[in-house]
């Protein structure tokens, strides 16, 4: 059995040897059935697949999303079933299959942390999932967890810096920030320290490197400067105040999320558990479950496979 999570940016695979990630933008003509390829052992492989990549833009509506995926996942394993967010699987395209990530996650750990609040912040979003409410969790769409606050559109890779952050302070003066897509959160995260090169798994604003002086270039360009006018201190400020607020935003939620539900611990998964676990004295799922915690969704909707539930 394969697990497989399709997101607009990434395409997550869980198998017997391990976690593998690919980038693989769908808004670029993604060759979802040629990465999938080299995971077929045979024609009848299972799979179980969620998926997140119908909203991208280069689809008219989320129906065709959908059924876009299916029919490329379904080129390489015929077999595959889907996870929709009506906690079962489905052979077809469904509308349920939209952004049934999540959910896929939260029914996997929904038993073993009945009172927790799941924070799963990977490159582009934060999901905050109260798993003791998954019954009520079931069939909401991503317009409805925006509502709610159980979905916030930023992350550790992919958010321009310019969504989060208006000014910042440098040297005394007060200095508005250009909208410009000219650095994201990855350079804000590399410059910090709290990801590595490696882990700036997607593409730079500039399509330049993915290094620590490239980022602090791509910082400058925030304010409209070149690194030589603000300096490395100059930059490191945008960084950090990036990261404030994005660490405020993410964290004020789940903690407001944990205080209504009653929550008694919080657990934390994807590419930024062990920056955010630190951050709210929680559980780093990457330290219990391993790497499987970076492609949660994928995992998750294999071990519900495998253990035949949630069949429709």
């Amino acid at each position: 059995m394969i697990g497989i999570d399709v997101g607009g940016a990434n395409l997550k695979v869980v198998d017997e040897e391990g976690v593998h990630i690919h980038y693989c933008p769908l808004w670029e003509n993604a060759p979802i059935t040629r990465l999938l390829e080299p995971y077929v052992r045979h024609m009848d492989d299972p799979a179980a697949v969620v998926m997140s990549g119908e909203l991208a833009d280069c689809f008219d509506n989320k129906l065709q999303g959908i059924a876009f995926i299916v029919d490329a996942v379904r080129k390489a394993f015929p077999a595959a079933r889907f996870y929709g967010t009506d906690a079962r699987f489905h052979d077809y395209a469904v509308p349920q299959l939209a952004a049934a990530n999540w959910l896929a996650s939260a029914d996997y750990l929904r038993k073993k942390y009945p009172d927790a609040v799941l924070l799963d912040i990977g490159s582009t979003t934060a999901d905050i999932i109260p798993l003791g409410r998954f019954l009520r969790l079931a069939g909401l769409t991503d317009l409805l967890r925006l509502q709610a606050g159980y979905l916030i559109y930023t992350g550790m890779l992919r958010t321009n810096v310019a969504t989060l952050l208006r000014t910042v302070d440098l040297d005394g003066i007060h200095t508005p920030i250009s909208t410009e897509y000219f650095a994201t959160s990855a350079d804000a995260h590399l410059v910090l320290g709290h990801i590595t090169p490696s882990l700036y798994t997607c593409d730079t604003p500039d399509r330049k490197e993915r290094t620590r002086d490239a980022s602090l270039r791509r910082l400058a360009r925030v304010v409209c400067a070149d690194l030589e006018e603000i300096g490395e201190n100059g930059a490191l400020r945008i960084a950090a105040r990036f990261w404030d607020y994005q660490k405020d935003l993410i964290c004020g939620q789940v903690r407001k999320i944990a205080a209504e539900c009653g929550a008694g611990q919080i657990i934390v998964a994807g590419i930024g558990a062990p920056l955010f676990a630190k951050e709210l004295g929680g559980i780093d799922l990457l330290q219990e479950l391993g790497p499987v915690a970076d492609a949660l969704p994928a995992f998750a909707a294999r071990e519900l496979a495998c253990s035949g539930m949630n069949d429709g």
